[in-house]
């Protein structure tokens, strides 16, 4: 089963289309935690076991966790370890080098860390993604047109007459040959995520931007979606994280993802 069918068959499993992001930030941890050998450990477990039934993915951000040294980095370890095999784990990485440094890259997050996809940047070309995508299990989501404010400041250049984010979403479609490469677009941009979806109907999308970023839930699924009413991955953290700062930290947060994933429901197909 190659990573394209894996991640379909998991959201009709878990009838979700919901990424959690597991961008722990320290300084935000419910203070009863901090006397925790490793908090954000902790945390991450507690949000795993109170939402594991209702996520298709979890996506940890490496930044993270490598700002935090060593503890971090054991954190993180132990965390892919705590997400159950029915969930796929994606590593929100953003590599993109020359082809013998993408190679330690992959090397790192998937035998080592064991993520099931990755995040790429594609800038560098084919010789950069090439090492990420040789393993037809082993997802890649390539940065095609992102939510944040400075997208425009590369990705809608125009090549001819089309805007580069479109150059990679095409050429990114040629590259598929394993079925195992997806595309990283923003909620903020619906009418392209529409497009977009027109030209790569059978793609994974991981779709952050939803919620405090302004990007709307239902333009997401109703975009976002395959003909079948899968592959839009949506991604919620904060939101998702940090829905109390008291005790009940992992009840609030399940509420929360339960709230996300019934809206999904009434707007997509189940």
């Amino acid at each position: 089963m190659n990573f394209t069918e894996r991640l379909q068959h998991i959201q009709s499993q878990q009838r979700s289309l919901l990424c959690i992001g597991l961008d722990t930030d320290e300084a935000k941890l419910p203070p009863h935690l901090r006397s925790e050998k490793n908090p954000v450990l902790e945390f991450n477990k507690r949000i795993i076991e109170a939402t594991h039934d209702l996520a298709c993915a979890y996506k940890p951000n490496l930044a993270f966790y490598e700002a935090m040294g060593e503890r971090g980095i054991a954190a993180l370890h132990e965390t892919v370890t705590c997400i159950p095999k029915s969930v796929v784990t994606i590593g929100d990485a953003k590599r993109g080098d020359i082809g013998n440094t993408a190679e330690r890259y992959a090397r790192s997050l998937f035998d080592d860390f064991g993520f099931d996809a990755i995040t790429v940047n594609p800038y560098m070309g084919f010789d950069s993604v090439e090492p990420f995508i040789i393993n037809p299990e082993q997802g890649v989501f390539l940065l095609a047109l992102t939510s944040n404010p400075g997208s425009k400041d590369f990705q809608r250049l125009k090549i001819g007459t089309k805007p580069l984010y479109e150059k990679v979403v095409r050429t990114a479609k040629k590259w598929n040959t394993q079925h195992n490469i997806g595309l990283v677009v923003g909620a903020t941009h619906p009418s392209e995520l529409k497009s977009i979806r027109i030209i790569v109907p059978d793609m994974p999308i991981l779709i952050p931007g939803v919620g405090k970023q302004g990007g709307d839930l239902k333009s997401a699924i109703t975009f976002g979606n395959n003909k079948q009413g899968r592959l839009a991955v949506i991604n919620a953290s904060r939101s998702i994280l940090y829905a109390s700062s008291g005790k009940d930290f992992a009840e609030a947060a399940r509420a929360e993802a339960l709230k996300m994933v019934e809206e999904m429901r009434q707007f997509g197909k189940w």
